[in-house]
């Protein structure tokens, strides 16, 4: 996820000390966003090792236990003050963000780590292809949908289930980002995600207590869920924070684009699951659609 916008032919130089620095945090942004990425897989491989104990169910419920506590230090909200007006999209938020993560771990499980995240990616790229009505996001759509086909294809060992969970995922991460927006335009910093947070852990505790007491979990199996909940939710969001002061956003979300990719990686090295050309040629159709559309966009006219 590179290319950063080139610089005006007049531009001045820039001092030796200004250069090095903003060299630096460039340099700095860009190992994040890659540290943050191949975490947020590597946490996912580790969780799915965990469900043959205590399944896709119990995973999440660990995931979202540990995004509480860690969106709860860091964001701080003052709970007694929200008014109504404030909690009803946190509450959206906090049921998008169980079942996001719930019909993504399930998909995991059925159709492997790298189908399951590139589905799943449907959702960001939909929201960014009808916010403009360019004729180059016509085509990214299209070159998108025919990624989706590929990777849908009707086989014998197709599991249209596994794959109906990736686009559910999917369309929970485009509500996320919708009812982000809200959340964020009422609450000031991370109070509103770190309350949504919350009120996800809250609902899963019953779920948790009945797949504990249904199937113990073994050290093991608990280690994989806590590793996955550190993995793919404190470290992601913690560097998102870091990189977002440091990465314009295109940036950001051109890099964003390779999770399907490394997910499909990551599933290959750690977990056995490899993919044939077809699989390849639809990810990789999503993953370029997101990146034509990206590197196309028109940069915002100054004021």
């Amino acid at each position: 996820m590179q290319g950063a916008p080139a610089r005006p032919a007049a531009a001045p130089r820039l001092p030796a000390a200004v250069a090095q620095e903003r060299s630096g945090v460039s340099v700095a942004g860009v190992a994040t966003m890659a540290g943050s990425g191949l975490s947020n897989q590597v946490g996912a491989a580790i969780g799915s090792l965990a469900f043959p104990v205590i399944g896709p169910v119990g995973v999440v419920a660990v995931r979202q236990y540990v995004a509480a506590a860690v969106l709860l230090v860091v964001g701080r909200p003052r709970l007694r003050s929200f008014t109504w007006r404030q909690w009803w999209p946190v509450l959206l938020l906090a049921v998008v963000f169980g079942t996001m993560n719930l019909s993504l771990y399930t998909a995991v499980d059925r159709v492997g780590l790298g189908l399951a995240v590139t589905l799943e990616f449907l959702g960001p790229l939909a929201i960014a292809l009808a916010a403009t009505r360019r004729r180059v996001d016509a085509c990214c759509a299209l070159l998108a949908t025919a990624g989706v086909v590929t990777l849908m294809r009707p086989q014998p060992s197709t599991d249209y289930l596994g794959m109906g969970l990736g686009l559910l995922a999917a369309a929970c991460w485009a509500s996320y980002i919708l009812l982000n927006r809200t959340v964020g335009s009422r609450l000031p910093g991370a109070q509103g995600s770190a309350a949504a947070a919350a009120v996800s852990a809250l609902m899963f505790l019953p779920v948790g207590i009945v797949v504990a007491v249904h199937h113990p979990p073994t050290p093991g199996a608990a280690g994989c869920a806590v590793a996955a909940g550190v993995l793919s939710s404190a470290v992601p969001y913690l560097a998102d924070l870091f990189t977002l002061r440091r990465v314009p956003a295109p940036v950001f979300g051109l890099f964003m684009s390779v999770n399907p990719v490394l997910a499909a990686v990551v599933g290959w090295v750690l977990l056995g699951q490899g993919l044939g050309w077809p699989e390849w040629a639809g990810i990789a159709a999503v993953v370029g659609a997101n990146a034509i559309g990206i590197l196309t966009a028109r940069p915002p006219q100054a004021a």
